[in-house]
């Protein structure tokens, strides 16, 4: 069975790519196709490599013929958040690249024959606002703020790819912890030098998921087809800044002394600050649970203690 990947060659796409190919035939979908084949490539592959398909993250051309007959699209395209700061220009890129990804493959849904089972819709937590320390499931409104306008906008098109008569899964996806990417290497080079500490109060909450745990979820919301809608891809035990900080300091065997105010972070990063890094949401992955799905990493401490190593 084949399987459409946008964002392949990002940090959850990779793992993704990984996950999946000994069972599926994985079609990544990039702008640069040529350097996508060199990246993709980079994965130790024990089965044939994904094949990579130029997209310019707009339309449905050139790759629809690709999806027809696939069994799941997944999508993963977008601007990344954390890549620098925000300015006006910048929140436009995010949004539009989402939005563009996004309604190329409704568009492309649309004229297919043979349509997919599933699609599945990359989301955040960000879709909740800024939030104190009441706990947040899938049943939660959307919250206000850049991210949640970004994320409503997205989970938008769910309905359209329903009416079309295909399964929709929307993914709200909490705070990644990986070794080769994503948030933890920066969390983790200032506790080496013995610089660690929270931003903040500390009191924000984080929450956060394993890489395996992310790739297994997204796998498992694909193959159980009485499942739609949205999900949490978080822990099931989120935590507050301060308090990853301390377990991050113990598995790293450093202390744990310095804080960054408030204000240092918001004159380096200015909105994003506000809104990724100095606020947070208790986000439990309720429905996620309530399937079934088994979490490899539970626990900050056991994940942290296999993820970081010297």
């Amino acid at each position: 069975m084949r399987v459409i990947i946008t964002g392949a060659t990002g940090f959850i796409g990779r793992a993704l790519c990984r996950e999946l190919h000994r069972d599926y035939e994985l079609i990544a979908l990039s702008r640069n196709a040529e350097r996508a084949q060199r990246r993709v490539c980079k994965i130790n592959f024990a089965h044939p490599t994904p094949k990579v398909v130029q997209w310019d993250a707009r339309t449905p051309t050139d790759w629809d013929r690709e999806a027809d007959g696939a069994y799941a699209i997944i999508n993963l395209a977008g601007e990344n958040l954390g890549a620098g700061r925000w300015n006006q220009a910048r929140k436009s890129r995010i949004l539009q690249s989402r939005l563009d990804a996004t309604k190329a493959i409704v568009e492309a849904v649309k004229r297919l024959q043979n349509k997919p089972k599933v699609v599945i819709l990359a989301s955040a937590i960000g879709y909740y606002g800024p939030h104190q320390d009441e706990q947040l499931d899938e049943a939660a409104p959307p919250g206000e703020g850049f991210l949640a306008n970004v994320c409503r906008q997205v989970e938008g098109f769910a309905d359209q790819i329903e009416a079309l008569g295909v399964r929709c899964v929307v993914v709200r996806t909490g705070v990644v912890l990986g070794r080769d990417g994503g948030a933890l290497p920066r969390l983790v080079t200032p506790f080496r030098f013995y610089l660690g500490g929270h931003l903040g109060s500390g009191r924000q909450w984080f929450s956060w998921i394993s890489l395996d745990d992310e790739v297994a979820a997204i796998r498992f919301l694909m193959e159980n087809e009485q499942l739609r809608g949205a999900f949490n891809l978080t822990a099931p035990q989120p935590v507050t800044m301060k308090e990853f900080c301390r377990i991050l300091g113990k598995v790293l065997n450093r202390p744990v002394w310095l804080s960054v105010p408030a204000f240092a972070a918001r004159l380096a990063l200015g909105e994003m600050a506000d809104q990724m890094l100095l606020s947070g949401q208790r986000v439990l992955p309720g429905r996620l649970s309530a399937a079934g799905f088994k979490f490899k990493y539970p626990d900050l401490e056991k994940a942290l203690s296999d993820l970081v190593k010297w």
